[in-house]
């Protein structure tokens, strides 16, 4: 190689270098759904004392929540492929300006099937309750249990271990509650029921939404919506 050539060659390794070494912020992926929430809170303020759905993809493809429950003010803020630790960080933005009277909460999934134990799982949990709890201590939290679902069923021990863990600790805590959603979405071979998913075999459909519906709904607080009022 020329001699010219070995300086500007020197310079684009130390660059790399310096760009791989820079820390990289984990969140900056969920900006754009973030701030299109906001936007839209600034142009409509969504109401507070709302029940807030909070959670992953399955809590933001649940995109007629507001008609499951027309009973309840409903806000949805779920966003996809999340984690409880996304949950955790982003709770300034996504739970603490609505004051929720009451979080139903879908996460654990995406962490079990990133390698994270049921331990880790449970104790990000513990940490988002706590987070909540210290800004809206009489905000009840409502974790939905990790879904079984046919991508994943290899993953369904390490899943019935998370679960587990949530629900003990749910049953131990004042203001938290545990939604088993996981029997409701087995057939009598034990295995996934069929016709409740989408053709990628992890998300639900509208009959696997049916489900969750009747299990979630007990679990709600009193409704505080007369029939034919607004909700998000």
């Amino acid at each position: 190689m020329h001699p010219r050539f070995i300086l500007p060659a020197c310079l684009s390794v130390l660059f790399a270098l310096r760009v791989l070494a820079e820390p990289v912020d984990p969140l900056a992926k969920w900006e754009p759904e973030v701030a299109a929430f906001e936007k839209k809170d600034a142009e409509n303020p969504a109401p507070t004392k709302a029940v807030l759905f909070l959670g992953s993809s399955s809590i933001r493809m649940w995109t007629g929540v507001a008609k499951d429950f027309p009973e309840h003010r409903v806000l949805n803020r779920g966003f996809g492929g999340s984690m409880i630790s996304d949950s955790i960080a982003l709770a300034d933005r996504l739970v603490f300006p609505y004051q929720p009277r009451m979080i139903v909460f879908y996460a654990g999934g995406n962490d079990i099937n990133a390698g994270k134990s049921p331990e880790t799982v449970a104790a990000d949990f513990q940490t988002f309750a706590e987070k909540v709890h210290a800004k809206l201590p009489e905000t009840d939290i409502a974790f939905i249990s990790i879904a079984p679902n046919p991508k994943r069923w290899a993953q369904v021990e390490k899943v019935k271990a998370a679960n587990e863990l949530i629900e003990h600790y749910c049953q131990a805590t004042p203001h938290l509650k545990f939604i088993n959603v996981f029997p409701h979405m087995l057939g009598p071979d034990g295995q996934p029921k069929e016709g409740i998913f989408r053709d990628d075999q992890l998300h639900m459909n509208a009959e696997g939404y049916k489900i969750w519906v009747e299990v979630v709904k007990p679990f709600l607080p009193a409704p505080d919506l007369a029939p034919g009022s607004h909700s998000e």
